[in-house]
């Protein structure tokens, strides 16, 4: 191989490096925004993430009983909610009818016009 070869090739491939370069930089710098705004701990030459924190088998039970004496206090008034201050509405026969009466005319037109399409 001659010089001029070799030359040729070692500026493809820095012209190669620079395009690849550039675009790793806009990469970290989306990275560094994010979606939300603020530094992402993962980078490739940056600091790792910090580990995630372990809680031991005694800590979690202490937690859980707490949770349960939280809920058997809070339903242990004796007393259970009304679920509705006054009593629900019902619907007079009248009315009921007169509803039916309208679905079946509505129902019956419907059917009428899907028959002469």
């Amino acid at each position: 191989m001659d010089r001029s070869l070799l030359e040729a090739a070692l500026f493809g491939y820095n012209v190669a490096l620079e395009r690849l370069q550039e675009k790793i930089a806009a990469i970290r710098q989306q990275l560094r925004l994010g979606r939300s705004g603020h530094v992402a701990t993962v980078t490739a030459n940056g600091p790792k993430p910090k580990p995630r924190r372990t809680m031991s088998a005694a800590a979690r039970k202490r937690i859980a009983d707490a949770q349960k004496k939280r809920w058997a206090a809070f339903h242990d008034n004796g007393e259970k909610p009304a679920m509705r201050a006054e009593p629900k509405r019902t619907m007079s026969p009248e009315r009921k009818a007169a509803l039916v009466a309208n679905l079946a005319k509505a129902r019956a037109t419907r059917a009428a016009k899907r028959t002469a399409a």
